[in-house]
């Protein structure tokens, strides 16, 4: 018989398939700068290819996610709840999502970031995918917690984490702020399609952030109890 990958990992814990699967979720994410540089130079060639990368990437998180889901156990013998593994797969998986969405609706539209708010969107999108990266280095603490029982050094290391962790998120949404006055000053120049469409895009980067705050967060709810 051959032997399934996922049933060995789950013969141990459900938590390496975890970090597995916000790992894959943030190579969505960091496909992105790559994906607004070839905009910006009307490379929509190179940008159809970025954007492939990016899907393949989203269909093996979900996979992963699948595998997770269909493989958790009804009872564990951790400490955690299945319930809150569940919903912090949901809150990484939509890092994945959102990279997808953003990607896709720029190279279906073909649209391209203004010169005038280029640098502040670019500085925007670093810090969203700097959230992302603090949130798999977090969940990548888990394994440890979980095996010292919420307690000693480790601890003390997650907390940290997770207080960088809360400081991108709360960067990226000064920044947000900062990114719609800058597309409110000169809105009045550009076709009001195109306006709209840049304030979603906004709005998703800000959302990307946000879901990779709480995935990583989630540790601080189960610390607390």
């Amino acid at each position: 018989m051959v032997s399934n990958p996922f049933s060995n990992l789950f013969s141990q814990s459900p938590i390496r398939p975890m970090q597995q699967h916000i790992a894959k979720a943030y190579e969505c994410a960091q496909q992105l700068p790559k994906f607004i540089d070839a905009t910006l130079d009307d490379d929509w060639g190179k940008a159809a290819t970025v954007y492939a990368q990016i899907t393949d990437f989203e269909h093996e998180a979900d996979d992963l996610k699948t595998n997770l889901r269909a493989n958790l156990p009804g009872s564990l013998m951790l400490p955690v709840d299945r319930s809150d593994l569940l919903v912090m797969v949901s809150q990484q998986d939509e890092i994945a999502n959102i990279a997808k969405d953003i990607s896709g609706i720029m190279l279906g539209r073909k649209m391209q970031i203004p010169n005038a708010i280029s640098d502040i969107m670019k500085s925007y999108i670093e810090v969203a995918i700097n959230t992302a990266a603090q949130a798999v280095k977090t969940v990548n603490e888990m394994d440890e917690l979980l095996e010292m029982g919420f307690k000693g050094r480790i601890l003390e290391v997650v907390e940290e984490l997770i207080r960088e962790l809360n400081r991108l998120e709360h960067e990226n949404d000064e920044l947000q702020i900062k990114v719609r006055a800058a597309l409110f000053a000169i809105e009045k120049d550009l076709p009001p399609i195109d306006v709209m469409f840049l304030y979603k895009i906004i709005e998703w980067i800000g959302e990307l952030a946000d879901a990779a705050q709480r995935a990583g967060g989630k540790l601080q709810l189960l610390i607390a109890r």
